[in-house]
């Protein structure tokens, strides 16, 4: 950013003629240093002064757009103390502290320094609210609506409370009785879960995962599913059946006799068994035509 303070001008500031106790702005230099340690009562009091003069200054000045800058410049320390409570999450800190800059950069825009609240103290709800919102709508391998992931975060809160109280795992009833919501609810808001992370079809596999990778291991279509709802409503139907009839389609179609060697295990002619093959199996469509 340009017009960026160095350490040293904080301090040298206190020498020249316009000094930070005066509400002074110290001049543009070089870029800035990185603030030593214990130099946060220096910085504190730089941000007061500095945030005064920009209350006194157009907006969209030039010399406005040089204090807002300085402004962030001076206090981005404070994003990077924020972003170090994510460290664990699985997102590039680079990308973490671009998010909580831009929450220092709407609290820079909104600080009221006449209500006497320290600036870091009004910045930092808004700076970790900014990368709570950026995870929370982001991060999510599959995107749910945000009702269930607030209910999602409010039920491992209550379950933490009530495993703790009961000295064991909750039910469903009792998250809803805890919360006020429905049973319905809770159920819905625990499986969404379950969209948080996703993983690779070609990961490896766990120790308890068994062998190969996932897509190896999932399950797939069975076929003969299809033919489960025909079998059992062919059920009631072939039990009405003659005996006769009943016994040459067994034969046919689970014995997988030909209609000469049905004729021979009968005693009738091939012809025969034909006319009542086509006879029966109208009769079994029309049946589950009709049923359906």
């Amino acid at each position: 950013m340009s017009g960026e303070l160095g350490t040293a001008e904080i301090h040298a500031g206190q020498a020249e003629n316009t000094t930070v106790a005066e509400g002074g702005l110290p001049p543009q230099r070089g870029p800035a240093e990185a603030a030593p340690p214990g130099s946060a009562l220096d910085t504190r009091t730089l941000s007061r002064s500095l945030f005064l003069r920009l209350a006194a200054l157009e907006p969209g000045s030039a010399e406005h757009t040089y204090v807002r800058d300085t402004l962030i410049e001076l206090n981005l320390p404070l994003v990077r103390y924020a972003s170090a409570r994510f460290r664990s999450r699985n997102e590039p800190m680079e990308d973490i502290v671009q998010v909580g800059t831009i929450g220092l950069i709407k609290a820079i825009d909104r600080f009221d320094p006449e209500r006497g609240v320290e600036f870091p103290t009004f910045a930092m709800p808004t700076v970790v609210g900014e990368i709570k919102r950026f995870f929370r709508d982001t991060s999510w391998s599959v995107r749910v609506p945000r009702r269930l992931q607030e209910l999602r975060l409010a039920l491992t809160k209550a379950g933490d409370d009530l495993s703790q109280r009961l000295d064991r795992s909750p039910t469903v009833a009792e998250l809803a009785a805890c919360l006020g919501v429905s049973e319905e609810d809770v159920v819905e808001g625990l499986a969404v879960g379950n969209a948080y992370t996703a993983s690779s079809l070609d990961s490896s596999p766990g120790e308890e995962d068994g062998d190969g990778p996932l897509a190896d291991r999932l399950g797939y279509e069975d076929l003969a599913l299809e033919g489960v709802e025909y079998r059992e409503s062919l059920k009631p139907l072939l039990a009405k059946l003659p005996p006769r009839e009943r016994r040459i389609i067994m034969l046919r179609f689970f014995g997988n006799l030909t209609q000469s060697q049905i004729g021979e295990e009968i005693g009738i002619s091939q012809m025969h068994v034909s006319r009542l093959l086509t006879r029966t199996l109208t009769q079994l469509r029309e049946g589950l035509i009709n049923e359906g």
